[in-house]
């Protein structure tokens, strides 16, 4: 598994000019190839089955995730959240686990980007309750997790948490693109 991120003022708007990007410096495939999207939205290459991404963004961030097995990946910018949403989105094993951390919007982050990349590992989205979403929850220092068979990578950096899911191996490095790549992609797109 590879992880690829922007950081950009339009990074969403710039996503799919980071896949083909991407999968070109991965994989050496140019130009991109067809897309199609699951039954609940998750894109896929039809013509490469062993092909399979994840995309992700966050404010101004945007990660794209590469494997050949199926893959989900999250980036989440840290921010406090409102007791109403740790309710909503935390089983009570989880608000505990939050609680005797000190309720930091790192941990949040870090856990909501657990939950959206087993979805998005998974394609089958958000779903059900976001709290009913099971993800194994990190000690201090741990950077990989284990739970039903899939593995769980953690990444962090000054104001963002990143989780990586899948059935492969990932060496815990983030490849951050400069925005000239992405732009030149964009207007070759």
């Amino acid at each position: 598994m590879v992880v690829y991120a922007l950081e950009h003022p339009r990074a969403r708007e710039l996503s799919h000019a980071l896949l083909a990007r991407c999968v070109r410096l991965y994989w050496g495939i140019s130009p991109l190839p067809e897309l199609e999207r699951g039954e609940h939205g998750k894109p896929f290459f039809p013509a490469l089955p062993r092909c399979c991404f994840n995309l992700s963004h966050s404010g101004d961030l945007a990660v794209c995730a590469l494997d050949s097995a199926p893959v989900g990946v999250d980036i989440q910018r840290t921010r406090p959240a409102r007791e109403s949403l740790l309710r909503e989105v935390c089983s009570p094993e989880e608000r505990e686990w939050l609680r005797r951390r000190g309720d930091g919007p790192e941990d949040f982050a870090l856990l909501w980007s657990m939950k959206e990349a087993r979805c998005k590992y998974t394609g089958q989205g958000l779903r059900r309750p976001i709290s009913a979403i099971r993800v194994p929850l990190p000690g201090a220092g741990e950077e990989a997790l284990e739970l039903d068979g899939l593995r769980f990578y953690l990444g962090s950096g000054p104001g963002w948490r990143l989780c990586l899911c899948g059935t492969g191996m990932w060496d815990g490095n983030v490849i951050w693109l400069p925005e000239t790549e992405i732009i030149k992609e964009e207007s070759a797109t």
